[in-house]
Formats: C-alpha cells, sequence, structure tokens
C-alpha cells in the first residue's frame, strides 16, 4: 500500500535507506528522541501531524511523517513505431496542506500492478528511439545514426564511379595497345643460358657421334638410277653398303659419294656378295675420314635401344629410334637361285624406309651393329629397297657380325665365302622342317658325295628339324641358319628318317670348295 508524505522538515530520504546508510527508526509517540549528532541541546521530540491510525497496515502503520513515498519513473521517451510501452501509472493524490492541524484520512490505494519493463534512458531523437529488435536485415538490432548511413552512402557511390573510371582507362589502354602495339616493339620472353651439350647415350648424343661416318650414295649406270646409304669401315676409304645399292649401276656405273659435310668424292666397287646382300665401296685421295665402330650383334637383346642413320627417298642424313624388336628373323629377298639373299637378321621399329638401305643401326654407344637392309611395306611384301612402298615399323638389318666377316672377304679376296653342309634341299616341301632333295641340280646326287653332309650321315630324303637346339621350320630358314656361320664351325643337327629322330654332328664346309 502507497501513502502520500506530508511536507515538512521532518521527511524522510528514502534514498538513503536504499544506498545503504543508517537512518533513525521511527520514534515511538510515548519515547523521547536523542539528536544524532549529539551537538544540540536536548528538545522535545517532534510530534505527528495527526494522531495514530489504529486501522493502518503494516509497515505503513506508523504516522504520516514516516510512511513511504510513492515511487517514481524516468521520463518516458518517444516509442518507435512497432514498439509498444506500458501506460505510465496514474499520479499520486495530492497531499493535503500541511497547515491543517485535524487528521487527515488516507484512502487505501489499490493492490500494485506488475512493474513495467525497464525503458533505456535516453534523450528524446538519440539513436536508441530509432531501435528496433524486431526490424528485418543485418544489423537490424543495432541502432545506426543517420550521419553514417549518409557517410556510407558517399563511399559507395565513389567507389561505383572510380570502378568506372577505371574500366574506362583500362579500357582505352588495351585499345590503344591493340590497335597500335603498346609504347614499344614487341618483345617476346624466351630462356637463354640452356646447356646445348647432350647426353652420349641419348638419340642426339648418338647421332652427333654417328652422322660423320655416314655417306650417301647415287649410282647411276645402265638407264637406271639409285639413292642409298653407307658408312665408312675404315681411313684408307672402304664403305660398306648393301648390294643391291650398286647393284644398279651395273659394272660400269657411277657411283657419287657424298659425305654427311656436305663434301662429295667418286667411288667404285670393290667387291659384292648378292647371297648376302652386301657391297664394298671404296673412295681415293679423301682425307678426315672418321670411321664408325663396330659392334658385336650377338650382345643385342630385344628391347634395346637403336637408332637408324640414312637418306630415306634421298632425304641425306635422316635419323629414326627405335628399339630391337627381334633376333634371328629369317628373311629372304632377290630373284631365283644364286640371287637369293638369306638374312638372319636383327628386325626393328626404328622407321627405315627405301633410301635407308646400306645404312648403320647403331646402339646406345653409337656402335654399329647392323645394316639397314629390308623392310616389310604395306601391301608390297618383303622388300630389300626395290619396292616404294613406306616404313610400317617392321625393318631388317644383317647382322654386324656376318657383315664383318663377308666385309674383310670382299676387302682381301673381293669375294665372300659361304658356308655349306652340301645337300641339295626340297624348297617346294610344305611341311615342318628342311627336307633334302631325293635329287641334285642337273639330276645329280642331292648329298654331295664326301661333302659335309655325306660324312656326318645324311641322306636323300631326311628331314632336318633343328640347328644347334633352335627350330627350323623350312628350307630357307635352315639356309638362313648355316649361312649365320663360318666355313669350319660344327654344328648339331636333329634329323628324322622314316620318323626315327637322331643327332648328329656336322662341320660346315665353303662354296669355294662345294658348289
Amino acid at each position: 500500500m502507497n501513502e502520500g508524505t506530508a511536507s515538512g522538515p521532518h521527511h524522510e530520504d528514502r534514498s538513503d535507506a536504499a544506498a545503504g546508510r543508517e537512518t533513525e527508526a521511527p520514534p515511538s509517540p510515548s519515547s523521547p528522541q536523542s539528536s544524532a549528532s549529539g551537538a544540540e541541546p536536548p528538545r522535545e521530540p517532534a510530534q505527528p501531524l495527526h494522531p495514530e491510525d489504529p486501522y493502518a497496515t503494516p509497515p505503513y502503520g506508523g504516522p504520516g511523517p514516516w510512511a513511504p513515498a510513492p515511487p517514481v519513473q524516468r521520463p518516458v521517451p518517444t516509442p518507435p513505431q512497432g514498439v509498444t510501452l506500458p501506460a505510465p501509472l496514474p499520479p499520486p493524490p495530492a497531499p493535503q496542506a500541511a497547515s491543517q492541524p485535524q487528521p487527515q484520512q488516507y484512502a487505501q490505494a489499490p493492490a500494485p500492478e506488475a512493474p513495467a519493463p525497464a525503458v533505456p534512458h535516453a534523450q528524446p531523437g538519440g539513436p536508441w528511439e530509432r531501435y528496433d529488435p524486431w526490424a528485418v536485415g543485418s544489423g537490424a538490432g543495432v541502432p545506426v545514426p543517420g550521419g553514417r548511413k549518409r557517410g556510407r552512402g558517399r563511399i559507395v557511390l565513389g567507389a561505383v564511379l572510380l570502378a568506372l573510371v577505371a574500366g574506362g582507362v583500362g579500357g582505352g589502354v588495351g585499345a590503344y595497345i591493340e590497335r597500335d602495339g603498346g609504347v614499344g616493339d614487341v618483345r617476346l620472353p624466351q630462356v637463354s643460358g640452356e646447356q646445348t651439350g647432350r647426353a652420349p647415350d641419348s638419340v642426339a648424343g648418338i647421332a652427333h657421334a654417328a652422322l660423320p661416318g655416314v655417306v650417301t650414295l647415287h649410282v647411276r649406270g645402265g638407264g637406271e638410277e639409285g639413292t642409298g646409304t653407307g658408312f665408312v669401315l675404315d681411313r684408307r676409304g672402304h664403305l660398306l653398303t648393301n648390294n643391291h645399292v650398286v647393284e644398279a649401276g651395273g659394272a660400269d656405273g657411277e657411283i657419287s659419294v657424298t659425305f654427311s659435310g656436305g663434301d662429295t668424292a667418286t667411288g667404285h666397287v670393290v667387291g659384292r656378295d648378292s647371297g648376302y646382300d652386301l657391297a664394298v665401296v671404296k673412295v681415293d685421295g679423301v682425307s678426315g675420314l672418321e670411321p664408325l665402330t663396330l659392334g658385336n650383334s650377338d650382345d643385342v637383346r630385344v628391347g634395346d635401344p637403336v637408332v637408324a642413320i640414312g637418306a630415306p627417298f634421298d632425304l641425306a642424313n635422316t635419323v629414326t629410334a627405335g628399339i630391337i624388336s627381334a633376333k634371328q628373323r629369317p628373311i629372304t629377298a632377290g630373284g631365283d637361285g644364286s640371287d637369293v639373299s638369306y638374312v638372319d637378321a636383327l628386325q626393328t621399329d626404328a622407321p627405315i624406309n627405301p633410301g635407308n638401305s646400306g645404312g648403320p643401326l647403331v646402339d646406345g654407344r653409337a656402335h654399329v651393329i647392323g645394316i639397314n637392309s629390308a623392310i616389310r611395306a604395306a601391301g608390297s611384301g618383303d622388300s630389300f629397297g626395290g619396292e616404294q612402298g613406306g616404313s610400317i615399323g617392321l625393318g631388317f638389318a644383317i647382322p654386324i657380325n656376318q657383315g664383318k666377316r663377308v666385309a674383310e672377304e670382299l676387302i682381301n679376296t673381293g669375294r665372300a665365302t659361304h658356308p655349306v653342309i652340301g645337300v641339295t634341299l626340297d624348297m617346294g616341301y610344305s611341311g615342318d622342317g628342311a627336307r633334302v632333295s631325293a635329287k641334285g641340280r642337273g639330276g645329280g646326287a642331292a648329298v654331295t658325295p664326301g661333302g659335309p653332309g655325306a660324312r656326318a650321315g645324311i641322306k636323300a630324303g631326311d628331314l632336318i628339324t633343328e640347328v644347334d637346339g633352335g627350330p627350323v621350320h623350312s628350307g630357307e630358314e635352315l639356309i638362313v641358319k648355316i649361312r649365320s656361320h663360318r666355313p669350319g664351325d660344327r654344328l648339331k643337327l636333329r634329323v628324322e628318317r622314316d620318323g626315327s629322330p637322331r643327332t648328329v654332328e656336322i662341320t660346315l664346309g665353303s662354296s669355294t670348295d662345294q658348289s
């Protein structure tokens, strides 16, 4: 219950009680009061302005001057839009004048309502008057002064104007550079100071070492002409190439030799052999020759990297690279009889084309391991350079071990010897293996009397199926395997007679002794 207060010098300040300071208890009407300070002389206790109310409700049962002051409120600001503030409490009734001596009755006030929510104190027109916690948008619950919004708008507008100006300037500069080439000549970036050397075992390193020893041959004679390749064997001017390269010029053909540096010389045939498809050409009066190093073809393995050098389609000093695809690949080429070439070849996928014939096939150390001689061209069958088909990745080279022996014989004697077994083979036999013919050439004996085959016990009609443990599938393959050896070599042959197999040992003869 709230009661009004009387005005006068004995009115008590309620704020001191709220702050925790001690205050005087209201004196009883029958007991005297002492001074709080103790300095003044005792005086009569103050008398209440009205008699004690016997019907008062505690704690407000004391006389009027000690009744509590009515509650107060801070100034109510104008609420923002959307916020409803509670209605202010009605003002307390005005007290009666203190000068009236008669007792004053206080009416009982209504029960207090629920306390109103505290409203932040702010000056009218301040930022909190615009605070709206229910507004939608980022930062809506934070009061933003109106001046800051205005400043932010100016910043955004300035940024937009700056972007437009920068875009216009950039577009103008770009159009100028595109139209007039910029402020100066164009200079494109490029690396500098790189090493020009190459590893010796790289294709470039191998080509650099081998090219000085490779030559291009142009042959004319008998109304024919052809182009092929060769390489230097020694400083005396001997060159090795294919027989079918120089065969086009005949016995009196002209041979022009062009070295990798562009110098030319005239060459002549020292010796040639159609059975091995090899020939030796010599140039005279030429100094500074760089012979190529001969390797060992028996040490070659399938998958070894190789480089082929030649003049395909008269494009001199052409370098191609590949690997060894197979070894001991039997191939034949040429005409009939003694003109047929039998080669136990190295197969490679290094591109070889017409004009590569006679050129070197070198290994990773630039050592010659073969003489490029044949290709399998698309739709043209086997070719030793006569066909003009292109490479399909099936090239064949004469092993250098065989080429070295033949070249030495051609240089020293002008002719090469062929290892033989002294038998005539039935080349029309279609079964597996090489069959000895029933009759020899001109109706003679199929097994040469006293020859290597006769001494080994071979007879007409025998079937040879193996040479040194390797299978033989045809007569051509047997000749290829025999010619891959030297005269005087000893071989083991597996021979079948009437279905009964046996193994014989034979010593190879020479074609100069036995035809």
